[in-house]
């Protein structure tokens, strides 16, 4: 009954861990590109690539259900896998949905045309393969109108933040709310578009402000998981065992992984 979840690197063990505390008896295999990462700056090709051998490497896990636990991937690479790649037996899900039926009010499967919506300035902070894509903006027009949304390509942050440099970090952030706020100097909501971001959630929202909404993922995706599975019990694949498996060097991220999520985490060459 295994679920997998895939990032390019670290940042969707945010992701996970929410994932983990709201289904407590779900194993999950986690798969971390760690050797290629970041994929931000890769083109749209690149990421597909990587992204299904991965998928394909959790279905061998026992995982019938994917979960791209990553921005780039989800923005860059999900529509183009399904279109036809997905096998009919298998799901891969994105992070995106959850979090604009969030900002726009709907609750999932709500396919109802697009309305207004009480938000009409939205600041999207993600990586600049994911921000070149429009994935948000396109997903977005399906539910809402008349939702000005100014994006913010933060390259270097991931980076930053996978190296645990905490003071380059915060500067960057600073550096990208100021650029984009020149743009748009009010916006009301910001998505924290990479499952890395929200380890820098206090940073975004003193630059941004008190009046303005920060949402972040992982607990969104963690209940539309939840109420996925509890529609589709069948989507439970054959795994029984939690695992955490990597491209790069399994001592040194584990050693990060622990480090990031607070806990011992142990990975395996993939």
């Amino acid at each position: 009954m295994a679920v997998g979840v895939f990032d390019s690197g670290l940042g969707g063990l945010t992701v996970l861990d929410a994932l983990s505390r709201r289904l407590p008896d779900v194993p999950f295999a986690y798969f971390g590109d760690n050797a290629r990462a970041p994929y931000g700056v890769r083109d749209a090709d690149d990421v597909y690539n990587l992204t299904t051998a991965a998928v394909e490497r959790l279905w061998e896990a026992g995982c019938d259900l994917v979960i791209l636990a990553c921005n780039t991937a989800s923005a860059a690479a999900l529509r183009r896998m399904q279109d036809g790649w997905i096998p009919p037996e298998k799901r891969v899900l994105g992070v995106f949905v959850p979090l604009i039926e969030a900002l726009t009010e709907r609750r999932w499967g709500d396919n109802s045309p697009p309305r207004e919506v009480a938000v009409k300035h939205v600041a999207l902070f993600a990586t600049p393969a994911t921000v070149s894509s429009r994935a948000f903006q396109r997903e977005l027009a399906f539910r809402a109108i008349g939702v000005d949304v100014e994006a913010q390509p933060c390259g270097g942050l991931v980076d930053a933040i996978e190296a645990g440099d905490e003071i380059l970090a915060e500067a960057l952030v600073r550096s990208h709310v100021e650029a984009l706020k020149r743009r748009m100097p009010f916006p009301e909501a910001a998505i924290l578009g990479c499952t890395h971001y929200p380890l820098m959630e206090t940073t975004f929202q003193d630059a941004l402000g008190d009046h303005v909404r920060v949402f972040s993922q992982a607990n969104l995706v963690a209940e539309s998981l939840a109420d996925y599975l509890n529609r589709h019990p069948d989507m439970y694949g054959a795994g029984t065992e939690s695992v955490f498996l990597t491209t790069g060097d399994p001592k040194a991220v584990s050693h990060k992984a622990t480090q990031f999520l607070r806990r011992k985490i142990t990975f395996q060459a993939a």
